[in-house]
């Protein structure tokens, strides 16, 4: 980041410059072409080849004729450079003349424009460590006449060759259009781009460069400007120039952390302000002008893309707006730093670079004529005019430039407020190595530093697109390798240093008033502060350097001739002052010293009085903090002390299990007079990972000693040590064993016994889980799971029922230990059972998970004697299963797959093989084997060929079983998610005849309650919508109600035969084609809807599937839903002949107010954007 500074070799810089560097023509080797140079010039100009003439050269060598002399790129050198060299920042000149002068050498006439360019520029070693240069570009007369005669050669040849390139071509084809194409170009050329020795002012560019340890970047254009300035003024300036550069370079020094420094320029003061240890490191490029030239929306995908470490390639046709980007895209990534090639300038000869295979953040300087130069500042951008603070404060600088200060600050202190906020906690999550350093440090690509699983498992659902790919780039893996190299505070990096001080501000903050973890804004604080040490800085300089001065230099020396940038007299600037050695070293800790002594007797000067009532008042603090040596005392005194914060632990439980109680009721509980509407909507995994918190502090209260980096798991790794002893040595007793082997009683079938209640059980899922490394995250995720399987507060109370162990960890003050408290605080837990958390399953999505299958299929109807091989999959809102076989004859087995989420459907079947491939399923079960959430699947129906509808397979709609409350839990019973389906979804026989008659009002208001279910699913905030499946094809879901208005005065015609809706639809589907065939259409509207219909049912009637004609139905049913066909369909086959043959006259759709209604109720579900499961539509491309 911009602000490290720091030189390589040698002894630590602390002078403000290194080094002045001259650049520009060297008249003795005379004009050398830049090939590189040119041939990406060449480049670039190509690019627009199709728009181009025609007669473009083709090749990419030597000159690019398209170019004039004047427009061409000639090398650059360095000319001078003072001192020649320093032992801590070694000159690298091949850089410095490329980055002072990226485009080498520029030539222009008096007919240019001439303005001086400033740009800085970075240069990386290969220690990663920077130096920083600041360079002003300005033209000067070219004085040679040798130079001024090859320029004229130059032209003659161009000229000569321009004419042969472009000369009409012999046959005076399409001549018109080629005098219109290039008429315009030549004038221009003649116009601009020409020079002629006897008419023309030839002047050429030359570059003055300060090479700095830091980025002073406003100090040192002000220092260079002011050169310039003495340079091109009629009046020569007070000193030769060599007294200021000397200056610059040796009597200037760097200002120390926390200070302010002026020293003079040519014309004027010039100050530099460097930040504190404990403020953002140094950055002085404006950041206001990043946003007027990119807009808010920009620089955010830009900034996003540089933290997800993409190729960035900035393109401007100005250096200093290259650099303004970039430096200010890689400060506002504070604590985090770019890590890759990082090129904000790259000169043309490099252009090479961009073909790098690695992420990159380079500047290419575009040739200006596609550049947007009027750039207006966006209206999102609120930009504070008004400083803040103190208006009777004299700063020392101008007000625009105090502006530009406040305002870099405050947004780099609200970009360092976001990381801070979101990575508030990410030390516990840190896996701190088991060897040595230099063994870590030699395997640390096979090594992980960081628990990710755990860390996500906390953050708030909008941050985990973003967050789950950010914590994969490089950037965050050196910033956690920097955390756990530097143990100490002295050791770390100093950026590590800033923001560890915010995180435990940020900590302390939360322990004292904890606030809820939310993806909410959360306002920046600091911003104030961070301005006020800046004003403070700027209106108090703490250091003055010394003087420019007259040097020793001989009579004649120093000469000055106005226009031309004087050759500067290298004896008296190659050199420091002879006592420079004793200054550079020791000049900043003759300032630490006299900071301490400053800061002392700030501090310190009290008169006898004061000084005395000071340490009285630390001597009775002392014996205060010392005194109660709890462990010794009564109860009483023992509650009294501790009571305030014990209290607080008990009321912050109390506020949070209600807070996280009405978050998940959602609108009912605020309905209910629960809260208020505006506390809803918060994350339930910040809500989760707030309560972890609060465990976590309860946990670690009175504890005897700290062991780990979780109290909570080194509390159940203890009990767990424990009970395996007791086990062992086979002493324990009767009850501990049925408590830790209670069943809990579900209204499951007895075929599928419930899961046994093991708090050790529990934990051994958790160690059992590769992603979680550290033991924060692995308490965390044993809290999910007690929580989801409703278990959280008895298996705390199991946990502090060993009280010898509890003894035995804790002081007798600890929270743990008093009574009263532990027992509420329970209590409160156990209000966590009214409702169903989800909160393990949907954060742990990439775990192994073994699931339970248990098929039941009728007794009664010669299950035993099936012959097929059976198959399932079984599908959920995370993913779906392969299909599974299954061995015949056992209808239960265990699977282990990837987390499936809460499960929603089960495809079932089989290959229909054997004698007897016929086969009654009752209903299917599934048991999720970690949370033992059980899911029933009804099915009820007949797989077979020639029996029922001769499907072979099924798709079956499950609902969660909820578990009967154990005797002690009863104050807190559960209401059941849902009501259990019946087993038997239709009857056996499954004969029209035979199914339950409803009138049409039933069936309405049965038609009218599966499209409000849907409509209501879609009104309800998304984290609280239940299943949409079970919604479409569930017990009383949309299939099921069109089902019984189709069979409403359905004809049977023969006793013994069965026919079924989707025969009805096939005839009408073969009316509507050769209706189309014989081109008998009334209507387009009518033409499109029946061509929609007989595409659908086609397309289901040749999917391979062997789902039967039930199956079929309820496709088309949900693929209408999908597309909102379903209104359009009712009212065609209403109208359709096929209608009156196979309907009584009786029936439902045979009535036109009823069809009417039907259609009304069914076109609410338009405005909704269905999405269907992929088990319901599989096989199907439409």
């Amino acid at each position: 980041m911009s602000g490290g500074g720091g030189g390589g070799g040698g002894s630590a810089p602390s002078r403000f410059a290194d080094y002045f560097v001259i650049c520009g023509l060297d008249t003795e080797t005379g004009l050398e072409p830049d090939e590189l140079s040119a041939l990406c010039q060449y480049i670039q100009a190509s690019k627009a080849r199709d728009g181009a003439s025609p007669f473009i050269s083709s090749t990419t060598e030597g000159e690019n004729f398209e170019q004039t002399p004047l427009r061409r790129t000639f090398k650059s050198k360095v000319l001078a450079r003072y001192p020649e060299n320093v032992e801590w920042n070694p000159f690298d000149q091949d850089a410095v003349g490329m980055l002072c002068m990226p485009k080498g050498l520029a030539f222009k006439t008096q007919a240019d424009p001439r303005e001086p360019q400033f740009h800085a520029f970075i240069i990386t070693r290969e220690d990663g460590s920077r130096t920083f240069g600041f360079a002003l570009t300005f033209y000067e007369e070219v004085t040679s006449k040798q130079i001024c005669s090859a320029m004229q050669t130059l032209y003659h040849m161009h000229n000569a060759e321009y004419d042969v390139l472009h000369a009409p071509p012999a046959d005076g084809r399409d001549q018109s259009s080629m005098e219109d194409g290039e008429d315009t170009p030549v004038t221009k050329l003649q116009r601009f781009n020409s020079y002629d020795i006897s008419r023309d002012t030839l002047y050429v560019s030359k570059c003055i460069c300060l090479i700095t340890p830091m980025s002073f970047m406003k100090a040192c254009r002000s220092v260079l400007e002011q050169l310039h300035q003495a340079v091109t003024s009629p009046q020569p300036p007070p000193l030769p120039l060599e007294s200021y550069i000397y200056n610059v370079l040796y009597e200037v020094p760097l200002p120390p952390p926390g200070r302010s420094l002026k020293f003079s320029g040519v014309y004027g003061p010039i100050i530099c302000q460097r930040p504190s240890t404990n403020e953002l490191p140094l950055f002085d490029f404006p950041v206001k002008e990043v946003f007027e030239l990119l807009g808010v929306e920009n620089v955010f995908q830009l900034f996003t893309c540089a933290l997800l470490e993409f190729q960035i390639l900035l393109y401007s046709q100005h250096y200093q707006r290259l650099m303004t980007v970039a430096e200010t895209i890689t400060a506002l990534m504070f604590p985090f730093q770019w890590q890759h090639v990082y090129v904000p300038i790259l000169p043309a000869s490099l252009l090479h670079f961009l073909d790098a295979p690695v992420p990159y953040l380079m500047g290419l300087h575009s040739n200006g004529l596609d550049d947007r130069s009027k750039l207006e500042l966006p209206q999102e951008l609120e930009v504070r005019e008004d400083p803040s603070s103190n208006k009777d404060l004299k700063v020392q600088c101008d007000e625009e430039e105090l502006r530009i200060y406040q305002l870099n600050i405050q947004i780099r202190e609200v970009f360092a407020n976001r990381f801070t906020q979101m990575f508030a906690d990410y030390e516990v999550f840190v896996i701190q190595p088991s060897q040595d350093k230099e063994s870590w440090f030699t395997n640390r690509e096979q090594m992980q530093n960081f628990d990710k699983a755990s860390f996500l498992s906390d953050q708030p659902e909008p941050y985990l697109p973003f967050l789950s790919r950010f914590l994969e780039t490089q950037m965050f893996a050196s910033f956690i390798d920097n955390k756990i190299m530097c143990h100490d505070d002295d050791d770390k990096d100093p950026v590590l240093r800033v923001f560890d001080s915010r995180v435990d501000k940020i900590r302390l903050l939360n322990v004292r008033t904890p606030t809820l973890r939310t993806s909410m804004y959360q306002k920046c604080t600091t911003v104030d502060e961070a301005e006020k040490a800046i004003e403070l800085r700027l209106a108090k300089i703490d250091h003055i350097a010394v003087h420019p001065h007259l040097l020793d230099m001989k009579i004649g020396q120093g000469k000055y001739e106005p226009g031309f940038f004087p050759k500067l007299q290298s004896d008296v600037l190659s050199t420091g002052p002879a006592s420079n050695k004793w200054t550079k070293r020791n000049a900043p800790a003759q300032w630490r010293r006299k900071d301490r002594q400053k800061q002392h007797t700030e501090h310190l000067r009290l008169d006898n009085d004061q000084r005395e009532k000071y340490i009285q008042e630390a001597r009775t603090m002392g014996s205060t903090i010392r005194q109660p040596k709890l462990s010794n005392l009564s109860p009483s005194v023992i509650a009294q002390t501790n009571w305030k914060f014990v209290e607080g632990l008990l009321k912050e439980c109390r506020n949070k299990t209600k807070r996280m109680l009405v978050e998940k009721m959602g609108r009912e509980a605020v309905e209910l007079g629960h809260g208020e509407v505006n506390i809803t909507g918060v994350e339930e995994n910040t809500l989760i990972a707030s309560l972890c918190d609060l465990l976590e502090r309860i946990w670690s209260h009175g504890l005897q000693v700290k062991q780990g980096k979780s109290a909570l798991w080194s509390h159940l790794l203890h009990y767990q040590d424990n009970r395996q002893r007791k086990l062992t040595s086979g002493s324990l007793s009767m009850s501990g064993i049925l408590l830790d082997s209670e069943r809990r009683k579900s209204d499951a079938s007895s075929l599928m016994p419930p899961l046994r209640i093991s708090l050790i059980q529990d934990m051994r899922h958790i160690q059992n889980i590769g992603e979680i490394k550290t033991d924060v995250g692995k308490a965390r995720a044993w809290v999910r799971l007690s929580m989801e399987k409703k278990l959280l507060s008895r298996h705390l109370k199991q946990l502090l029922s060993d009280h010898e162990l509890t003894k035995k960890l804790y002081k007798r003050y600890a929270f743990l230990r008093c009574d009263d408290e532990k027992e509420q605080f329970l209590y409160h837990l156990l209000s966590f059972n009214a409702v169903d958390y989800f909160c393990f399953t949907n954060v742990f999505t990439t775990i192994l998970i073994p699931y339970h299958i248990l098929i039941v299929p009728s007794k009664k109807l010669g299950g035993s004697m099936f012959t097929a091989n059976p198959w399932i999959c079984i599908s959920g809102e995370l993913g779906e299963t392969q299909i599974l076989q299954i061995p015949r004859n056992v209808l239960e087995m265990t699977f282990e797959c990837q987390n499936l989420g809460k499960l929603t459907t089960v495809q079932i079947g089989h290959d229909n093989s054997g004698l007897y491939a016929k086969w009654l399923v009752e209903y299917v079960m599934v048991r999720n084997e970690i949370t033992g959430h059980t899911y029933k699947f009804p099915c009820g129906r007949w797989l077979g060929k020639g029996m029922d509808d001769g499907s072979l397979e099924r798709i079956l709609v499950g609902e969660l079983l909820t578990s009967q409350p154990e005797v002690d839990e009863r104050p807190c019973r559960t209401p059941p998610l849902q009501q259990s389906p019946s087993v038997i979804r239709r009857l056996v026989t499954i004969s029209p005849n035979n199914k339950p008659k409803l009138n049409t009002g039933q069936i309405q208001e049965s038609i009218g309650e599966a499209v409000n279910g849907i409509v209501k699913h879609f009104h309800k905030p998304e984290k609280e919508r239940g299943s949409l499946t079970l919604l479409l094809c569930g017990e009383c879901g949309l299939v099921s109600a069109l089902e019984q208005a189709f069979q409403h005065g359905f004809k049977s015609p023969r006793l013994f035969k069965n026919v079924f809706i989707w025969d009805f639809l096939e005839k009408a589907q073969t009316y509507y084609e050769t209706l189309e065939q014989n081109e008998v259409v009334s209507e387009e509207n009518w033409h499109t809807r029946a061509r929609n219909f007989c595409r659908f049912v086609t397309a289901i009637n040749n999917t391979p599937r062997n789902i039967g004609k039930d199956g079929k139905f309820q496709m088309l049913v949900c693929l209408g839903a999908r597309d909102h066909l379903l209104h359009h369909w009712i009212a065609l086959l209403a109208d359709c002949p096929i209608t009156a043959h196979m309907y009584e006259d009786v029936a439902l759709i045979k009535d036109h107010t009823l069809v009417n209604s039907l259609i009304r109720v069914l076109q609410t579900l338009q405005e909704f954007n269905i999405t269907l499961e992929t088990s319901l539509v599989k096989g199907i491309d439409i």
